[in-house]
């Protein structure tokens, strides 16, 4: 039965990596730029698309610990994460309806779907601790990173052959296509979170008296946290690490492709280099798995953001499509690794019985430190013309991030953790 909720719970990262996949990284950051936002510059469309971003993960950064601590108490994470994945559902399928030089409409929509996509992973990750034992996590976290890489792939795949190929799949021209494919993201994640939905069961406990509105008990609970973060001072220490270079791998993925755009890199490069990067992160992501339990994972985690140091310079100087092939391979190699490892150290120092609430947390590391890099990036690019020299502004997150987990001991943070749940 355990293994049953295990695969279901991995089937929804295929799921919704589509659109991480398709919607966040390769095909809409490009059709934005060349479609609905026609009617701007290259570099102002590329910087609306950064604040597009950082609105986004702002809504999703003040959410999250709310709706985590919500969640815990009224047993209802299974409920919070339907919601929010339809929401994303919705949005994506919605963008086969934003018209040429509606730019504003398709950034509302982004908006929503990005709620959607991040919202529904608190409550996701949330379930990670409940249907893997402790000596599992981490291999069932980068297993589940690795289903993501692989459905959001495929769909990648799918989608590229409906663009380039779009005559044989009967589309009247390009621009049918790819709206076309923006909206399978709705379906495909609509189809493959179902056995999550059937599957995985919350664990039963006690159910509180509830005397005031969820809305009043959110907000107490998450004050109440961010007060006991005193008695877990690795987890907490941990957060601001996390904080600081999940910043520099989200405007990354994020901004990637609008970026090579708009220093001249033709379209159907970047997207075809981000469908390299899936492919590539595939057996990478269960590498760093492996390593995890070979090495420590907090070395593992360390080798992948030296990585992104050198995928920072790398970007700087990158000018031509080969640059940005070569870059999409090191990206491969490294983000589902870094991002599967964040997850399984974290949940390594929750409390038991308290995971959605500390995940809010976690989404809120994450989203609040998501809202600077893409701003940074656009906001420099407006100001200066050209966002070579942003790039060069997330050096600065990626090594304090790196010097700040060098101090984390996760094991003392694991005592903390057990001592907590007696």
């Amino acid at each position: 039965m355990k293994k049953k909720a295990i695969k279901s719970w991995m089937l929804y990262d295929w799921a919704n990596s589509a659109f991480a996949t398709t919607m966040m990284a390769a095909v809409l950051p490009v059709f934005y730029s060349d479609y609905y936002a026609s009617n701007l510059t290259d570099q102002m469309a590329t910087s609306y698309w950064g604040y597009t971003q950082s609105i986004a993960v702002f809504i999703v950064a003040v959410l999250s610990p709310v709706l985590g601590a919500i969640s815990d108490y009224s047993q209802a994470k299974k409920k919070f994460l339907r919601f929010f994945a339809y929401m994303g559902i919705i949005a994506s399928i919605l963008f086969a309806f934003v018209g040429e030089g509606q730019y504003l409409f398709a950034s509302i929509l982004m908006v929503i779907g990005s709620v959607g996509f991040s919202g529904g992973n608190v409550f996701y990750d949330a379930f990670l601790p409940e249907i893997a034992d402790k000596g599992e996590m981490d291999k069932v976290s980068t297993s589940g990173f690795a289903f993501g890489y692989i459905g959001g792939g495929v769909l990648l795949f799918i989608n590229i052959l409906m663009i380039l190929q779009y005559e044989m799949f009967g589309f009247p021209n390009v621009a049918t296509a790819t709206k076309t494919a923006l909206a399978s993201v709705g379906i495909w994640w609509f189809l493959f979170s179902l056995p999550l939905f059937k599957n995985v069961k919350e664990e039963k406990r006690s159910k509180q008296k509830k005397d005031q509105s969820y809305l009043v008990i959110g907000f107490q609970r998450v004050g109440t946290t961010f007060r006991s973060l005193r008695n877990f001072k690795q987890l907490f220490l941990f957060l601001i690490a996390f904080w600081l270079f999940n910043d520099g791998i989200s405007t990354i993925i994020r901004m990637a492709t609008v970026y090579g755009r708009e220093i001249g890199i033709a379209s159907n490069d970047l997207i075809v280099a981000l469908l390299i990067t899936q492919f590539v992160g595939i057996p990478c992501t269960f590498l760093f798995g492996w390593l995890a339990g070979k090495i420590h994972p907090k070395k593992a985690l360390t080798l992948a953001l030296l990585v992104y140091v050198a995928i920072v310079i790398l970007g700087y100087f990158m000018s031509s499509a080969l640059h940005f092939y070569l870059l999409a391979v090191c990206v491969g190699f490294v983000q589902g690794g870094s991002q599967a490892l964040s997850r399984s150290i974290f949940g390594r120092m929750v409390p038991r019985q308290k995971e959605a609430e500390f995940y809010g947390f976690y989404g809120i590391s994450s989203k609040f430190a998501a809202i600077v890099g893409p701003f940074v990036f656009g906001l420099v690019g407006q100001i200066t013309g050209s966002s070579r020299l942003g790039i060069l502004a997330l050096l600065t997150f990626f090594i304090v991030g790196i010097i700040l987990l060098q101090m984390v001991n996760i094991e003392k943070g694991e005592q903390e953790a057990l001592e907590a749940s007696k």
